[in-house]
């Protein structure tokens, strides 16, 4: 087992990667679990295979078990108040901790419920795909996405700790191995080359699922994570970076409909259109636009926009994006392979020919 902590003065926590973690020293979570009764939030799909296990390592507390439906279609309001309806029912008070079992659906929503019940109550995050392992299970981000924008309904609330079973991944469907793929390539891209080389030189081997392999890129990018989120905890600056491809993702998203497209997916071809438009800002050689399609393409991943979608349904949505300031849309763009920027920056006209794809 490996173990990263994220460093947040009083709010800093472990981040525990490893195989068979659910099936092992119980204290990695209860000791992190400061009153008496917990409330395991997981969904359709996961509970089967690793609900027992998790329920396992906490006998010693109270426990209750909420089972949501699985999908990102169901990461709502509506959802987030079957949270707080199950933890009034239970009689949970400000000592109770909600346990995320699940992808980045039920982590994000289920933290976005310990943010708001009561005002805030701690949560513990076990994911079990590897986008959620690498991305969404640490930083502290939650919420609920809403017809008009994905995640534009949330809070900045940090869980107590990450357990990372890195054995749940070999359930794991491989499209959803793909997508998860999309935020480990993304680390690589935006600060570090040499990781983006291994990446390379190892895709094969996380697709085969290769343990060691799998460790080492959920690791890596964990260390990442954690480095940016210390810096910026509140996404005031340079956090942002780590949003590389997800302002045109999103927009794929919420225009395709939710779920139709999985997240890593819309990001996979969102980092192909930031990795054109530094192209043609002149930021990123030909050739090293065509490197990170490639890697992507590697990956099982799609690259290139829907064809359902027009340049206008994707600047609607991106003029709600989270990282518009005052009216100004700013984009995370590449200067150069292992090397993401922030700006706002940018030529409309190469963007207008992104979103046209008259490049």
């Amino acid at each position: 087992m490996k173990t990263l902590n994220l460093d947040l003065g009083e709010r800093s926590y472990p981040i525990h990667i490893g195989q068979g973690l659910l099936s092992g020293d119980a204290g990695l979570l209860t000791r992190q679990i400061r009153g008496r009764s917990g409330v395991i939030v997981s969904n359709e799909t996961i509970a089967p295979f690793y609900l027992e296990p998790l329920q396992r390592l906490t006998a010693g507390l109270k426990t209750s078990t909420l089972i949501l439906p699985d999908g990102e279609s169901w990461k709502t309001l509506e959802t987030a108040d079957r949270i707080f309806t199950h933890l009034l029912e239970q009689h949970a008070d400000r000592r109770t901790t909600l346990i995320a079992l699940g992808g980045g659906v039920i982590g994000d929503i289920t933290g976005f419920a310990a943010a708001c019940f009561q005002r805030g109550i701690d949560f513990i995050q076990v994911p079990t795909t590897l986008l959620a392992m690498v991305d969404s299970s640490v930083g502290g981000k939650t919420g609920v996405n809403h017809a008009l924008g994905k995640n534009m309904i949330g809070a900045f609330h940090q869980p107590r700790c990450v357990l990372i079973d890195t054995d749940t991944l070999q359930t794991l469907a491989d499209r959803e191995l793909s997508a998860g793929l999309a935020e480990v390539i993304k680390y690589g891209l935006i600060r570090d080359r040499g990781f983006l080389d291994w990446l390379d030189a190892h895709m094969d081997a996380l697709l085969a699922r290769d343990p060691q392999a799998l460790t080492h890129a959920i690791l890596r990018s964990c260390e990442h994570k954690a480095e940016v989120v210390a810096a910026d905890e509140f996404e005031t600056g340079q956090r942002a970076m780590l949003n590389l491809g997800h302002t045109f993702g999103h927009a794929i998203e919420a225009a395709m409909g939710y779920g139709n497209w999985l997240h890593g997916e819309a990001v996979a071809t969102g980092t192909v259109m930031a990795a054109e438009l530094s192209g043609l800002m002149g930021w990123l050689a030909p050739d090293e636009v065509g490197f990170v399609r490639h890697l992507l393409a590697r990956a099982h991943l799609p690259v290139t926009p829907p064809t359902e979608m027009t340049a206008a349904d994707f600047s609607r949505y991106m003029a709600v994006d989270k990282k518009v300031l005052d009216g100004t849309l700013r984009l995370i763009l590449l200067t150069g392979l292992g090397q993401g920027t922030v700006t706002s920056e940018f030529d409309p006209v190469a963007l207008q020919r992104v979103l046209t794809r008259t490049l």
